[in-house]
């Protein structure tokens, strides 16, 4: 078992171990619980009730939080000629095409999220070991591949998250910082459970929000009971 701090067995204390809490009361003693010195980030683990191994039951896809997540993304556009000035205006923070594909190549990989073109994806290929397994390759799914790179920036920069199962059916997800108004982060929350309800995949059998836990970045979880979650206040 991995041994905790002060501070995290501290902020264990205020949680009732085996207590599944009301959503409100969950985001407020995550809150209550954090305790380093930057502003950090809640998250929200879903566990749903999919096999991931099967095709039809694996969940991907995007929501845009009402409110953001406390971070702005640094967005990448893979586009060239018009398509490449409308994501300059739009306020990409790189644009580029082989020169982009040839820096990524060399090992540059700082930023965010990745936008292409689909016309570009034949040339982004090329990057799929490189960008694949850090999450960063561009996904019709979650709409980073598009012909309208203008929309995609703005979504992204106003929150725009992507959320997958990993391979034992659980989404993790950012809703907001600790220096959000509850509100703000109970918004967000509803708008993930809202999305992950209404994609899910007709083969899933029972319960499909098995459990739901939040946190602080350096916190402890709080249970939420995944029963009377229903995606609205």
């Amino acid at each position: 078992m991995p041994k905790h701090g002060k501070k995290y067995e501290e902020a264990a204390k205020l949680i009732e171990a085996n207590k599944l809490y009301e959503t409100e009361e969950a985001i407020d003693l995550a809150k209550k619980t954090a305790s380093a010195k930057f502003d950090e980030t809640i998250e929200v683990a879903i566990k749903l009730g999919v096999d991931p191994k099967h095709a039809d039951q694996q969940v991907r896809g995007a929501v845009v939080l009402p409110h953001g997540t406390g971070k702005t993304k640094t967005v990448l556009v893979f586009a060239k000629g018009e398509k490449a000035k409308e994501a300059e205006a739009a306020g990409a923070d790189f644009v580029g095409a082989e020169d982009i594909v040839a820096k990524i190549q060399g090992g540059w990989t700082e930023f965010d999220v990745a936008v292409a073109t689909p016309d570009m994806m034949g040339t982004v290929g090329r990057l799929g070991k490189v960008l694949g397994p850090k999450g960063l390759m561009p996904n019709p799914k979650v709409g980073t591949v598009t012909l309208d790179v203008a929309r995609a920036i703005s979504e992204i920069k106003a929150g725009k998250i992507e959320y997958r199962t990993d391979k034992a059916g659980n989404i993790h997800a950012p809703i907001g910082k600790i220096s959000f108004d509850n509100e703000k982060i109970i918004d967000n929350f509803h708008a993930l459970v809202d999305i992950l309800n209404k994609v899910k995949p007709a083969a899933a059998k029972g319960q499909y929000m098995r459990s739901i836990t939040i946190s602080t970045t350096m916190g402890p979880g709080v249970k939420v009971n995944p029963l009377k979650v229903s995606g609205k206040k």
